[in-house]
Formats: C-alpha cells, structure tokens, sequence
C-alpha cells in the first residue's frame, strides 16, 4: 500500500500516472489536485475534452480529488499534515511558451510560485517522499541552437556524429529561455536545492516530447497529437519554421515505468535528460510523412515563421537514466503512434 500525491492530475502525464498507481494495488491511496485551468490558459471554453481525463479519474475508486490551485499554501500544509506520502508526483504547470511570452506573471504564478509553495509543504511536514519534478528541454534554452547541425532529409541531425544528445550537465545560464524556460529553470533549481540544502529526495526530470493517448493536444502544446488530431479532421496544420526541428520522442508508459524505477531506486536529487533517445527522434515533416503512411491520406499544411524560443535540435542523452534507472524506452515511434491514432479514432467526437 502507497500514499501518493499526483499535482495536475486533470492533464495528460499526471492522469496516466494516477491511472497506474491506482491500477498497481488497489490499497494505495492516490490523492489527485488539479484547479483545471488548462482550458483558461489557452483562453479555450471549458468543453468535454478539456474536463475528459480528470472525469476518467473517477473510474478508479482509490483516487481521492482535490479542485484547487496549488497556490493556496494552507491547503498544501493540510494535505501534507493528513496523510504520510511515499511519492509526489509534480505534473501541474502552465506549458506553452507563446502564453508564456503574453502573460509572464500566469507563467510565473503556476510554474515557479506553486512549485515552491509546494516544496515548503513537504518540507515543513512530517513526510519524507520520493518527490518527482517533471521539468523540461527548456530549461538549455537557445543554447542548444548554437549546436553545429545539419539537414538530413527531413530532420536536423548534429554534425558531430559521436554526440549522442544532450545531457544533464548542458550549460542552462546566459541564453534566452522565454518566460516559460525560465519559470522551469528555476523550479528545477529549487528542486535540487530542497534536495542539497534539506535533504528532500528528489529526481528531476527534463523531459523531450512525451505522447500518448488522452493527450489534449493544441498548436502551442501537445504538437504530436495536435497533428494527429487535425489530420483525422482534416484540418490545415501550420508548420512553424523549416518544420525539421528534431525532437526525441517517449510514450506514455515509457514514461511512467521510469518515474516507477526512480520511486523504486535508492537514488535522491538527480537531474536526469529524459526523452525517447538517439533512436526515437522525429520532426515535424516526418511525422507529416509517417501519419500519411499510417493513415493513408494526404495531410494539408502550410509554412509559418519561426516561433521565439523555438529549439532547432533536441535529442536527449538519456545514458544517465539507463545506467542509474536501469532503463529503456520499450515502444517505438510507429508503434505508439498507431497506439495513440487508435484511442483518437476512438474518440473522435471528443475533437470535432
């Protein structure tokens, strides 16, 4: 039996995660907190899809939810003063840069501020979690465009060849980041500092593209199912810069076998590049490519501008995780596509 605390459960990643620790034993108590705002981030209205995964939640009858902003302190010393948690999971965030860029402070507010009220609550309590931080590839910033690459059909590819990707030790200091990279860089700070100063056993995670099925994919987020969702629609995508920006790619439950080997590890305070590796990579014209293959029609885009803080190349080295973790990426990039098309074709009305 495991007590554990799932911070936006209502979004993808955080809705997988309490999916499977309720799923592991059905004596765990998983409690789930969510403001569910993801819908006013992206100045959507509050539809069905918006509300899908926090409502498929309630399947489970060991998840105990909480609608609240994490912001509210006297709740979090509350939840921690109740229940003695084994695990913390930290999936809440806002997570587009473009919004980023508009509105900093909301960036700020849900990305930073929340992440160290939430470290204050663990730390003042009588709990001594594992605590997982789901950071991200932003926190390089530009620096990663200043990389030699060059173009390799349709993706970038470094010129070095024996560079396997980016590790944990890449320079993050004097680059761009965009309000979005630097709310996440200093999270990510904070979570290694609670893991020095006081002794919290955290791992942090800087994660590449994560996909999957329940994956409320949008223009300025979620890009994988965003192209998967408008091409079954067929709706125009808008491929922004050359559209050979290369990314590793990791599904879901590759995912979460990770986090469940860090809780299971005796392993606290490492940082950790985690994405599909060297051999799951892909750009946005390939997946193009592979999805007219896969679906069997012709797909409708157009070329934009470059995006601001937008990375040309990044594939994670992920040799750290392999070697600390005892860890692999077990589903490749076609197969989770077709995994990820099928729950879409499944679900289409949620995305008409």
């Amino acid at each position: 039996m495991k007590q554990i605390l799932i911070t936006g459960a209502g979004g993808f990643i955080g809705s997988h995660l309490a999916e499977f620790y309720a799923e592991q034993d059905k004596n765990n108590k998983i409690i789930v907190i969510d403001n569910l705002s993801r819908a006013f981030l992206f100045n959507q209205e509050i539809s069905e899809k918006f509300l899908y995964n926090w409502k498929y939640l309630h399947n489970f009858e060991n998840i105990q939810f909480i609608k609240e902003d994490l912001n509210n302190y006297k709740l979090l010393k509350t939840i921690f003063n109740e229940n003695n948690f084994e695990l913390v999971i930290h999936t809440a965030g806002q997570t587009a840069v473009d919004k980023s860029i508009k509105n900093p402070y909301i960036d700020f507010k849900n990305n930073l501020e929340a992440s160290f009220k939430l470290l204050e609550a663990i730390r003042i309590s009588k709990t001594n979690p594992k605590i997982i931080y789901c950071s991200t590839n932003k926190v390089y910033g530009n620096k990663i465009n200043e990389l030699p690459l060059k173009e390799v059909n349709l993706e970038y590819k470094l010129k070095n060849q024996g560079f396997e990707g980016i590790t944990e030790s890449f320079k993050i200091d004097q680059t761009q980041h965009t309000p979005y990279g630097t709310s996440k860089v200093g999270a990510d700070l904070y979570f290694q500092e609670y893991g020095y100063t006081y002794g919290l056993k955290t791992g942090i995670f800087r994660m590449s593209c994560i996909y999957g099925p329940r994956q409320i994919g949008m223009e300025a987020q979620g890009w994988i199912s965003h192209f998967i969702i408008s091409a079954l629609n067929n709706r125009l995508l808008k491929i922004y810069g050359s559209g050979k920006q290369t990314r590793d790619i990791l599904y879901i439950t590759d995912l979460i076998n990770l986090f469940e080997n860090f809780f299971k590890k005796d392993v606290k305070n490492e940082v950790f590049s985690i994405g599909g590796g060297i051999k799951n990579t892909i750009s946005p014209m390939k997946l193009i490519n592979i999805l007219e293959e896969l679906l069997n029609k012709s797909i409708s885009y157009k070329f934009e501008g470059w995006r601001e803080g937008d990375q040309k190349y990044f594939v994670s080295d992920i040799s750290k995780a392999q070697e600390i973790l005892s860890w692999n990426p077990q589903i490749s990039v076609k197969e989770g596509l077709n995994l990820t098309i099928n729950w879409y074709k499944q679900h289409h009305t949620l995305f008409r």
